[in-house]
C-alpha cells in the first residue's frame, strides 16, 4: 500500500507539469484501451468531451442518465454528439424513477441520508456498473479547483474505490473553462446565462442567487458532490 501512495505521489508531481492534452495522452499510454471519461453534459462539459476526443476519439464516455435532467441538458447531449461525433455509453438506475417514487417518495424532498440514497441508486450504483463493464482501470474527470471547496484540495490523480481518477483540467479556472468552447466553436449549454453555477437534476439544482454559497445549489443544499467523487457513508440502508 505504501508503495502505491509514493507511485500515486510520483505521477502527481509528473502530471502537474503537464497540459490537459497531455495529461490524457498519459493516462493512455499509462493504461491502454482501459481508460474511459465521464460527461454529465452540464454547462461545460463540452470541454473534457472535446479534450479526450482529440487524444484518442474513440474513447468510451458514460454518461450517468437519472432521467430527472433538465431539458434543455439531453438537447445538449445530442448537440454535443453530433458536433463531435461521438455516442455516449448511456447508464441509469436499475428501478427506473416512477418505480422509486412510488417505493420510496420523492428523496429528494427528505433530507441528507435520503439524498445520499438517491445518489447512490441512481448515480453512484449505475456508474460503478459502468466502470465493471468497461474493465476499467482509470477514470478521466472533468472536476476542477475552483468549482468547490471540496475539490480545492484534489491531486491530479488519486485512487477511489479500487480505481484511479485522473482530472486533466484540475488546475484551469472558470475563464479559462468559460473561453475554450468559443475558440473551439464548441455550443455553450442552452442554459447558459440563466443563472446557474452548476446543473444537475431539476428537482435538486438550484440557481446561484437563490443559495449563500456555490455548494448549495446542488443535491438540495446538501453539498456539491453526488456520490461519484465521495465515499458513500457506512451503515446507510441502499438496498432496493
Amino acid at each position: 500500500m505504501k508503495a502505491e501512495f509514493k507511485e500515486i505521489d510520483m505521477w502527481n508531481n509528473e502530471l502537474a507539469s503537464m497540459d490537459a492534452c497531455s495529461r490524457i495522452r498519459w493516462a493512455c499510454q499509462n493504461f491502454s484501451e482501459r481508460v474511459v471519461a465521464s460527461t454529465s453534459f452540464g454547462l461545460q462539459s463540452a470541454v473534457m468531451i472535446h479534450l479526450v476526443t482529440q487524444v484518442r476519439p474513440k474513447i468510451p464516455i458514460i454518461f450517468i442518465d437519472t432521467g430527472y435532467l433538465f431539458p434543455a441538458t439531453y438537447e445538449y447531449a445530442m448537440t454535443l454528439q453530433d458536433k463531435l461525433n461521438f455516442q455516449a455509453d448511456v447508464y441509469s438506475a436499475q428501478m427506473s424513477p416512477a418505480f422509486q417514487e412510488i417505493s420510496f417518495g420523492k428523496l429528494w424532498e427528505q433530507g441528507k441520508e435520503a439524498m445520499t440514497k438517491y445518489n447512490f441508486l441512481n448515480k453512484r450504483e449505475p456508474m460503478d456498473r459502468a466502470l465493471k463493464a468497461h474493465h476499467a482501470k482509470i477514470w478521466l474527470s472533468g472536476l476542477r479547483k475552483t468549482q468547490s471547496e471540496s475539490r480545492a484540495n484534489l491531486p491530479f490523480i488519486e485512487k477511489q474505490n479500487g480505481i484511479f481518477k485522473l482530472y486533466p483540467i484540475l488546475d484551469w479556472g472558470d475563464r479559462e473553462s468559460y473561453q475554450y468552447l468559443p475558440k473551439h466553436e464548441l455550443p455553450y449549454h442552452p442554459l447558459e446565462g440563466m443563472g446557474y453555477d452548476s446543473l444537475g437534476d431539476w428537482h435538486s439544482t438550484k440557481k446561484i442567487s437563490q443559495v449563500e454559497k456555490p455548494e448549495e445549489t446542488r443535491h438540495g443544499g446538501h453539498g456539491r458532490e453526488c456520490g461519484l467523487h465521495t465515499e458513500i457513508p457506512d451503515g446507510l440502508d441502499f438496498t432496493v
